[in-house]
């Protein structure tokens, strides 16, 4: 019975530590939502604020008479999207090679690609800005999406991740005569789904909330992504537009977000678990 009551307590004790942590993350994404349902002029006041009301959807509305903002949404998209993209590709195809192929030096060409992920972004900024504006590229799509395809995390998820599919599915592949590739295509990429979806929305999340390398490389406001874009709307959005738009804006920046989670959620988890057993 002592035993029976100490699981008890423990689960009971692990609920709450997990409710409450759920609650202070919520909590700052419920709070950005009320205020964007708030008028302006109740904003500014030093009241405190009603729960009760009132709401209005008139932020919302400004939202879409902007259409500055809605550049800076397309850039975003295009950015994280081409990103995520690249990513998929570059890190399935070094993956792969890492993972099930052998050539000469591999194991120190590996070792050498993961010496990236202790190199801080803030180290190379200036030997990337020097490149970028010797090649004329700044202000392009070419300058925000590239620095983002040097992915060495994704070269490491997808290389264990090759690794620990059965050998036998490649060898019955080869004995009906499958070339590489489409032993690569066909046979052990799809294996890979989960990890890519989990890579997938951790490059989009990355990507999307980048602001460093976009506030050196895009200086017009016409390339500006929604970040960039919604950092300098701040220093002003007292007198111009208020802190219920720039809260609409914020709702509307963590949309797709939240969309992109809960469609891969199931390959997250499955990704998570596969991750935990190797």
């Amino acid at each position: 019975m002592s035993r029976v009551r100490g699981r008890r307590v423990w689960q009971g004790l692990r609920y709450a530590f997990c409710a409450v942590m759920l609650i202070l993350i919520l909590l700052p994404l419920a709070w950005t939502v009320f205020l964007s349902l708030r008028n302006n002029v109740d904003l500014m006041r030093q009241a405190p604020l009603s729960l009760f009301g009132p709401y209005t959807l008139g932020n919302y509305g400004e939202l879409l008479k902007n259409r500055t903002l809605f550049r800076w949404f397309f850039n975003s998209m295009v950015v994280s999207g081409f990103s995520v993209l690249g990513v998929l590709a570059l890190s399935s195809l070094a993956g792969y090679a890492f993972g099930r192929l052998r050539f000469p030096f591999r194991n120190w060409l590996y070792a050498f690609v993961l010496m990236g992920l202790a190199i801080p972004d803030q180290s190379v900024i200036l030997t990337r800005h020097h490149i970028f504006s010797t090649l004329h590229w700044h202000n392009t799509y070419l300058a925000l999406i590239l620095p983002g395809l040097s992915a060495p995390l994704g070269v490491f998820l997808m290389t264990e991740t090759f690794r620990a599919i059965p050998k036998g599915m490649e060898d019955a592949a080869r004995l009906d005569r499958a070339s590489p590739f489409m032993i690569f295509w066909k046979v052990l990429l799809p294996q890979t789904i989960p990890a890519q979806a989990s890579l997938g929305i951790y490059t989009f999340l990355l990507s999307w909330n980048d602001y460093w390398w976009p506030l050196i490389s895009a200086t017009r406001p016409d390339m500006f992504t929604l970040t960039e874009g919604m950092a300098a709307a701040q220093t002003n959005y007292a007198e111009v537009t208020g802190m219920g738009v720039l809260m609409a804006e914020a709702v509307l920046a963590g949309l797709p977000v939240l969309i992109i989670y809960i469609a891969f959620q199931k390959h997250i988890v499955s990704a998570i678990t596969g991750m935990v057993k190797l």
